[in-house]
């Protein structure tokens, strides 16, 4: 399973997105699977990748939170989480989200 975290430079969530990566991907078992992370440096970039914020997690190219007519630019990216809207994701929406793209991958 191919992931990739996009971020714009200097993104305040970037490291807390990687930690809450690593840490979900250990407890589902998948030690194994590692991730990238890549800047996302101008705007022409962010269209062409259809980036929609900063972090954004890819898995085999997709996003896994996308939201329809978010339009691409450099920025930060807000998540609607069950506490309310925050610059990272609430720990059981990436734990469902990573489960269903691994049992995905798997068949």
């Amino acid at each position: 399973m191919e992931i990739e975290v996009l971020v714009v430079p200097g993104c305040p969530n970037q490291q807390t997105v990687a930690d809450q990566l690593r840490q979900t991907l250990d407890d589902l078992g998948l030690r194994e699977t590692g991730f990238t992370t890549r800047v996302i440096a101008d705007q022409t970039e962010a269209e062409r990748d259809g980036f929609t914020g900063s972090p954004t997690i890819l898995v085999e190219g997709r996003d896994l939170f996308t939201e329809p007519g978010r339009l691409p630019g450099l920025a930060c990216r807000v998540y609607r989480t069950p506490h309310g809207l925050a610059g990272a994701l609430d720990a059981g929406q990436l734990r469902r989200a990573l489960t269903a793209a691994a049992d995905a991958s798997l068949h």
